[in-house]
């Protein structure tokens, strides 16, 4: 728990000890909001709250998993008796296996549902039984390009993702329904050079790696903060690649099969030792912080030109940029990689 000034409203980010999580968490900070930052690990639960702390905001932890309802609920408690009431409550918890989906365990698969899926339920009814009542907040829940599109080797990750959007979908109605201020978005990411990557549960001849293009987790966590600052539309698809594999599910899904079960493999897979120890039961960052970034940080795209017009110039600019993204998109599915 710290202590410091106080200009914005309470926000909880899950899975806030690395990566996207661990990024959100600190640009929140940096717009002047109180953070609790819910993680498995110490070390990065830990590294996290001084990043934030250093903006001079209150900060309170919890080690805490998402998939633990009980749990959970006992955290957000101590969070307000800390902090205040929640305002914003940010799911991006994360686990997964990248393994064909025959090799993938029975019990690994309901892992990563309970912390992809369930987590992100858990968090979104404990979150809602406390800003009914006061009729005002905004629950942010941070999806992918994968919630509209499966890809090989990720098929526990996939599923979890689109059981996010379809459960989204029923509860946003369910609060129209109520008449309620309550607002529920999702912001749908591109590839993010996060230390997932270092640490997967893998069962494959190599090291992951994300599917190019791939961004700094900044650019997700400026896209998070946005969206919770502006959660009156359903969906924010962060960067040009989100928009084209939306778009090319729609319009082409059967050519999207085809493209990806020759080039998915390959794509994913780097010629490298895989890692010896992985977070799926346990968390790796217990005495190691990994911080926000991967290991591509050579090739991470710092900035999305795309997400920022989204941002700035409104929906009609966004939509031609779509557009011509999408066409380009498709095309390059047609030719062949690039």
């Amino acid at each position: 728990m710290g202590h410091g000034r106080r200009t914005g409203r309470v926000v909880v980010v899950s899975g806030a000890g690395a990566g996207v999580g661990r990024a959100t968490a600190r640009e929140f900070a940096r717009h002047g909001h109180a953070v609790a930052l819910l993680s498995r690990g110490e070390a990065g639960l830990a590294a996290a709250a001084a990043e934030a702390r250093a903006y001079g905001v209150p900060v309170h932890t919890v080690k805490v998993d998402v998939s633990d309802a009980e749990a959970l609920s006992a955290a957000t408690e101590e969070i307000e008796r800390a902090l205040g009431p929640v305002d914003v409550w940010v799911n991006s918890a994360f686990a997964s296996v990248v393994s064909p989906f025959t090799e993938i365990e029975p019990h690994e698969y309901e892992r990563v549902t309970d912390v992809c899926y369930h987590g992100y339920v858990h968090g979104t009814r404990i979150a809602l039984e406390r800003m009914l009542p006061r009729d005002r907040g905004v629950i942010v829940q941070v999806g992918s390009a994968l919630a509209y599109r499966g890809i090989p080797l990720q098929a526990a990750y996939c599923g979890a993702k689109h059981a996010v959007r379809g459960f989204t979908d029923s509860v946003r109605a369910e609060l129209v329904h109520e008449g309620s201020r309550v607002r529920v978005t999702e912001v749908h990411l591109p590839a993010i050079n996060t230390p997932q990557f270092s640490w997967v549960r893998t069962r494959v001849n190599g090291r992951t790696r994300p599917v190019p293009p791939v961004y700094q987790p900044e650019v997700a966590a400026r896209a998070i903060v946005w969206a919770a600052e502006h959660p009156t539309r359903r969906r924010y698809q962060v960067a040009p690649s989100t928009v084209v594999t939306v778009l090319g599910q729609r319009l082409a899904p059967r050519l999207l099969d085809l493209y990806l079960g020759h080039t998915g493999y390959d794509d994913q897979v780097r010629d490298e030792e895989p890692p010896t120890e992985d977070n799926l039961f346990s968390p790796v960052d217990g005495t190691r912080d990994f911080g926000a970034h991967g290991e591509f940080d050579e090739e991470a795209k710092e900035r999305s030109l795309f997400d920022e017009v989204n941002r700035r110039r409104g929906a009609l600019t966004v939509a031609g940029l779509a557009g011509a993204a999408a066409g380009a998109g498709c095309y390059a599915l047609t030719r062949g990689r690039t």
